[in-house]
C-alpha cells in the first residue's frame, strides 16, 4: 500500500453520496491526530462566543467535570463518525445531542456557527499542520457530512457549501467574540486539562505551547497575554515538522477512532452511547430537535 492509495480511493467515490465514508477515511486513516486536534480547537472557538461560553459555564459541566465532559463529547461524535447515521450507535449518539441541546435555550444562531467550526477549522489545520492539503473531494464530503449531522440536529438554514460555511465562521467571530467572565473559567478549565495528559512539570510548557497555537482574537476574547514571537514561531514550526514527517510514514492500514486516544480516560472498562452526556431537565427552549425512534446502543468495549 502506497502513500496516497487512499487518497486515489477517496478521489474514486462521489462527494456527496460518500460523504460519509470519505470523512471516514480522513479522519480515521489519513489524518487522525490532526483532526482531534482540530475539532479540539473547534469547540474551544465556541467559548470565545459569550452566549455559548455563558451558558457552558452556568452548567459547570466543563469546570466541575472536565474530563468526563471531555470523553463525552468525544465518544458521541467518534460514534456517528464510526457507524453513520443509519446504524444504531450513531443514531443513538445523535439523539443523545439533541437531548442535551433541547435542555437549554440555545439559539440557532449559535448552532449554526458551532456546526460551522466543524467544517472550517479541520480545513484549516490540516492546510497548515497536516502532511497533506485536504482535496476538493475530502472538503465537500465534510461539508456534506456536517450538514447531515446538522440536519439531524434540527439546525434551519444550514450553508450549503465550505465557503459559505467559511464566511458564516468569520462574519459571526467578528461579530460575537468577546470577553466573558465565565467563558474565561471555562477556557482555563480546558487548558488544565489538556496539560493534565502529560507529566505534571510540563504544565506550565504547555499551556504556553497551546496559546503560541491561538490566534489573536481568541487571545483577545479570553484576555490571555500574547505569546512572545519566538514562541509562536517555535511552536508552529514543531507542529508543522509533525506534518511533514508522518509524510514520510507509510500510510495507516487499520483505522484509528477518536475512542482510542489516550486522552478519553473516563472509560475504561467501556461505554454505553446511551449513557454519554450529561442528563438535564429540560429548559424553557433548546433548539429544535428532530425526534429518531432510536433504541439503546451495545456497550462499547
Amino acid at each position: 500500500m502506497k502513500r496516497f492509495d487512499n487518497l486515489a480511493r477517496i478521489r474514486r467515490l462521489d462527494p456527496v453520496a460518500d460523504a460519509p465514508e470519505i470523512y471516514r477515511i480522513s479522519v480515521s486513516l489519513e489524518f487522525p491526530w490532526d483532526y482531534t486536534r482540530a475539532l479540539e480547537l473547534a469547540l474551544y472557538r465556541t467559548y470565545a462566543v459569550p452566549s455559548i461560553g455563558r451558558l457552558l459555564a452556568r452548567t459547570a459541566e466543563l469546570t466541575e467535570h472536565t474530563q468526563k465532559r471531555y470523553d463525552d463529547t468525544v465518544l458521541l461524535l467518534d460514534a456517528i463518525v464510526e457507524h453513520g447515521f443509519a446504524e444504531e450507535r450513531g443514531r443513538m449518539a445523535i439523539r443523545r445531542i439533541n437531548r442535551m441541546h433541547r435542555s437549554y435555550d440555545i439559539s440557532d444562531d449559535d448552532m449554526r456557527y458551532v456546526l460551522s467550526t466543524f467544517v472550517v477549522v479541520p480545513k484549516r489545520w490540516i492546510d497548515a499542520y497536516g502532511w497533506r492539503r485536504l482535496s476538493r473531494h475530502e472538503i465537500v464530503a465534510a461539508t456534506e457530512y456536517y450538514r447531515t449531522l446538522g440536519r439531524h440536529m434540527g439546525i434551519p438554514d444550514i450553508p450549503r457549501t465550505y465557503e459559505e460555511f467559511e464566511a458564516l465562521l468569520d462574519a459571526y467571530e467578528e461579530a460575537h467574540f468577546g470577553w466573558d467572565e465565565g467563558a474565561r473559567r471555562v477556557s482555563d478549565a480546558t487548558l488544565d486539562l489538556m496539560a493534565s495528559w502529560y507529566p505534571r512539570p510540563m504544565a506550565p510548557l504547555l499551556r504556553s505551547a497551546t496559546l503560541a497555537l491561538l490566534d489573536e482574537p481568541l487571545l483577545r476574547a479570553f484576555r490571555y497575554p500574547k505569546p512572545k514571537a519566538a514562541t509562536t514561531t517555535l511552536v508552529r514550526r514543531a507542529v508543522r515538522a509533525r506534518g511533514r514527517l508522518v509524510r514520510l510514514l507509510p500510510p495507516r492500514r487499520s483505522p484509528h477512532f477518536a475512542r482510542q486516544n489516550r486522552e478519553v480516560k473516563g472509560y475504561p472498562g467501556g461505554y454505553r452511547v446511551a449513557d454519554l452526556g450529561t442528563h438535564p431537565v429540560p429548559g424553557l427552549r433548546g433548539c429544535p430537535v428532530r425526534h429518531l425512534d432510536v433504541s439503546a446502543a451495545d456497550p462499547v468495549e
